[in-house]
């Protein structure tokens, strides 16, 4: 039985970046987030124990990502995207939407472009810029946007999440080619649907039944397996999905995309808190005493502590570049910290 080792050991919340990003640097070591000083700030692993990057305002805590060239991290601090040089510390302005909320930015594989989820001034949409700083520009939409990503293979195309229902869509980053790819009602409850590695295919949970793919090019869905997978997470080849558990909770797997198998990793012991997630439907207005009688709300504006849960509860399980490892976050001690898991010799 693999054993999960504790990495931090910090009295405030500590956790590794999003799931669709990974936390480790390809040379070793990690980088995280931490309220430690006070507000949400990027840290990192280093020879003499843990070392504090970014500092003064806080920043979108699950918002770092890393460079594919690997010398910046990006992340988003209020209106702002920023880079942040990880020998220097010296940061550097992408692009400032101010006045605007800007959720946590993804890159495209050619380390060129970044979209991020925004809203400014009552408008939903997607934010694209230049990771040089050279520009960027605002695509609006009329519902609430989550997680943008560029597509593997074909960096202009990129897919997002409409909420509430029907989720999956995909642009092209100059604006055009607007199209839904899977037309559902809120009895169908899509999440967490990122791209299947470079396959390029879709790769989505309906909760809590089963992992589902939807192909790029046919739109035609299948089953991988009937499994309450929860957030998921790739392999760099798409053959394996990585994925953590709830209602009931039986800890982290993966999942062989071809034969739909299991292999038990470890169990997180996180708190898993979130009332919604003991449904299988889109929140209602049941759920909110604040809510407009029979509307169906979005995510965003579903996201309390009650109803989808702390995020800093669940574990959000993601790989190592070469992945020999997995980290994930757990408040098992009461404070959320990191811990990794080894799967195998790297």
């Amino acid at each position: 039985m693999r054993e999960a080792r504790q990495v931090t050991r910090f009295a405030a919340i500590t956790h590794p970046t999003y799931f669709l990003q990974s936390s480790f640097y390809p040379e070793g070591g990690m980088f995280f987030i931490s309220y430690e000083s006070g507000s949400a700030q990027l840290w990192e692993t280093d020879p003499d124990g843990f070392r504090q990057m970014t500092f003064g305002p806080g920043i979108h805590p699950y918002s770092p990502a890393l460079s594919p060239l690997g010398h910046e991290i990006v992340f988003t601090r209020a209106g702002a995207v920023w880079a942040i040089n990880r020998q220097t510390l010296a940061e550097r302005l992408i692009a400032d939407f101010a006045g605007a909320s800007v959720g946590e930015p993804s890159l495209s594989r050619d380390g060129e472009w970044l979209t991020a989820a925004m809203k400014r001034d009552g408008q939903h949409g997607l934010a694209v810029a230049r990771v040089d700083g050279s520009g960027g520009h605002f695509i609006p939409y009329p519902r609430t946007v989550i997680h943008p990503q560029f597509h593997p293979r074909e960096p202009e195309w990129i897919e997002f999440a409409g909420d509430p229902a029907p989720r999956m869509h995909r642009i092209r980053r100059d604006g055009t080619g607007l199209e839904c790819l899977h037309e559902h009602g809120n009895d169908e409850f899509v999440v967490h649907e990122t791209f299947l590695g470079d396959t390029g295919d879709i790769v989505f949970t309906v909760w809590p039944h089963r992992l589902c793919r939807l192909d790029w090019t046919t739109r035609a869905i299948t089953t991988i397996t009937e499994f309450n997978a929860w957030h998921i997470a790739p392999s760099a080849d798409g053959s394996r999905v990585l994925c953590d558990t709830n209602h009931p909770d039986s800890g982290i797997h993966l999942i062989d995309v071809a034969t739909g198998t299991r292999e038990f990793v470890c169990h997180s012991g996180a708190s898993n808190q979130g009332s919604q997630w003991r449904k299988s439907c889109y929140a209602l207005v049941e759920d909110f005493a604040a809510a407009r009688e029979g509307a169906v709300l979005s995510w965003m504006e579903a996201a309390t502590d009650t109803v989808y849960g702390p995020q800093w509860t669940h574990p959000h399980p993601s790989w190592s570049p070469d992945e020999s490892r997995i980290a994930f976050a757990s408040d098992r001690t009461g404070v959320t910290q990191v811990y990794v898991c080894a799967l195998a010799e790297p």
